[in-house]
């Protein structure tokens, strides 16, 4: 019975003092940091000239190697 009283007190106790402190001891600082995000400069590609100039030049070497069934 003892034990069970003691224990008990301890519980209490213990319940009691971490309900004060819940808050804190110290106010909260307010995060007043703002961060703008900076995009950095768009990085320009040359894939999107040298494509249909690739492009272009596969369709004339392609109009140009055209074989006629004819030549026999």
């Amino acid at each position: 019975m003892r034990l069970t009283k003691t224990i008990t007190a301890v519980a209490v106790a213990a319940m009691t003092a971490t309900s004060a402190m819940a808050g804190g001891l110290a106010p909260a600082a307010p995060d007043t940091t703002v961060v703008v995000p900076v995009e950095p400069p768009a990085q320009r590609s040359s894939w999107g000239i040298i494509l249909p100039i690739l492009g272009v030049a596969l369709l004339i070497g392609l109009a140009s190697s055209g074989h006629d069934e004819e030549e026999v």
